[in-house]
């Protein structure tokens, strides 16, 4: 008989993870219902379903996440992962609470959410680093994978309730609340944060303060093959082809003509795909680099499917094969990266990796999003199907060249393979 918490779920074995997963979801749930309440209040009240301006939100809450990379990663490596969370947590919800005070007041212009999505942003940027290495301090190395696909699996299930909580209050009660519940909704997350048993924390080595650390992380990811494979096939999926507001919102409202309950249930329905996806990553005993190739194929297959759909309900199923690919292209280069690297370098790591995957945003949402203006939605889903299938092609000739197979990487001493 199996023990309690084994398998996909081993990760929940300790309290601190447990604590965590806690917070995080109700904080995840919050998270969701603010984004489609945003995409919203910009593409229908304060524009006239105007493509290009969720494009440039997008590229101003996204643009810190490269903008800020020398600093983010390198804070993440040196500093007290717990109380950086907190901090970034904090600020996050208070910036949340101020934009939801503006748009229920009815004195919100398209300008304070382009000022309140770059300080997001750049709050977001630190954040990130921080919160996915922290998985490590809470499990260790063993179970790193498996965490890391629990993660997803909450974020994605959020996705689930979310968006459809966010279109229930935006018709009901207006957007301005939506906003307000995300701000409290990080309240969970710092209570968790607090409560931690810090004894039984695995604390990662921490990188001593020295000019330079961030060109060195830099070097070091750029001088292995493997990494730097994995950095331009997520590139090139991050920026075209993970612009799922635009996609989801065009053709929601400029094809199919929903209202805000059907907007919202798009979201969630998509989420029924990347829940899916993240609990098969949960399962699976190691990444292996050839999932990589697997993913971002069945992502521009999903993207091809969705631009062709002709109802609202195929297009909805085409969102489920599209939240499989994106969520088991993006958890295996997470677990990859991390696994292949050491403790002390993991945070510039990762934050090169989300520069890489978020920064490419403002460069690809707003060509996106003029696409979908000019050509239709359905074009710009089919520059999200070419960004699938150029990284799948990328993959393979990776593969072709050894990359990610056993001792094709210059791995730390000791430390976990990549595999085919």
């Amino acid at each position: 008989m199996k023990a309690p918490f084994s398998g996909v779920f081993r990760s929940l074995r300790g309290f601190n993870y447990r604590l965590w997963a806690g917070g995080a979801f109700v904080s995840n749930v919050g998270a969701w219902v603010q984004r489609t309440a945003q995409d919203w209040l910009v593409f229908t009240e304060l524009t006239d379903h105007d493509a290009s301006a969720i494009g440039l939100v997008m590229a101003l809450q996204f643009a810190p996440q490269f903008l800020l990379l020398p600093w983010t990663g390198s804070a993440a490596d040196r500093f007290n992962q717990r109380k950086l969370l907190i901090a970034t947590q904090a600020t996050m919800g208070g910036l949340s609470l101020a934009l939801g005070i503006l748009t229920v007041a009815g004195i919100v212009q398209l300008w304070h959410v382009y000022v309140f999505a770059f300080l997001f942003g750049s709050a977001a940027a630190f954040d990130a680093p921080v919160r996915q290495t922290f998985v490590a301090e809470l499990v260790g190395d063993e179970d790193l994978h498996n965490a890391v696909a629990l993660n997803s699996t909450s974020f994605n299930a959020a996705r689930m309730i979310g968006p459809g909580v966010s279109g229930v209050l935006i018709a009901a009660i207006g957007a301005g609340w939506a906003f307000l519940l995300n701000g409290f909704s990080f309240v969970a997350v710092l209570v968790s944060l607090a409560f931690l048993r810090v004894a039984e924390l695995c604390p990662n080595a921490r990188a001593p303060h020295a000019k330079g650390s961030f060109i060195e992380g830099l070097r070091f990811a750029w001088g292995r093959p493997d990494l730097k494979a994995i950095l331009v096939m997520l590139f090139l999926i991050g920026t075209f082809g993970l612009n799922f507001p635009i996609f989801i919102s065009t053709m929601a409202v400029g094809v199919f003509h929903a209202d805000a309950r059907s907007y919202g249930l798009l979201s969630s329905i998509m989420a029924i795909g990347t829940v899916a996806g993240a609990l098969l990553s949960a399962g699976r005993a190691e990444a292996r680099f050839g999932l990589l190739v697997t993913g971002a194929g069945l992502f521009g297959l999903g993207c091809t499917f969705a631009a062709l759909a002709p109802s609202y309900w195929v297009f909805a199923i085409a969102l489920v094969v599209i939240g499989v690919a994106a969520l088991t292209f993006t958890n295996t280069t997470n677990s990859l990266m991390q696994l292949s690297t050491e403790p002390a370098m993991r945070g510039r790591v990762m934050a090169l990796r989300i520069g890489i995957a978020l920064g490419g945003t403002p460069i690809g949402a707003p060509i996106i999003g003029w696409t979908a203006d000019n050509f239709g939605p359905r074009w710009a889903l089919g520059v999200g199907a070419a960004s699938g299938f150029a990284a799948a092609l990328l993959g393979i000739y990776a593969v072709m060249r050894g990359l990610g197979g056993p001792g094709s990487s210059r791995k730390p001493a000791g430390g976990p393979q990549l595999h085919l």
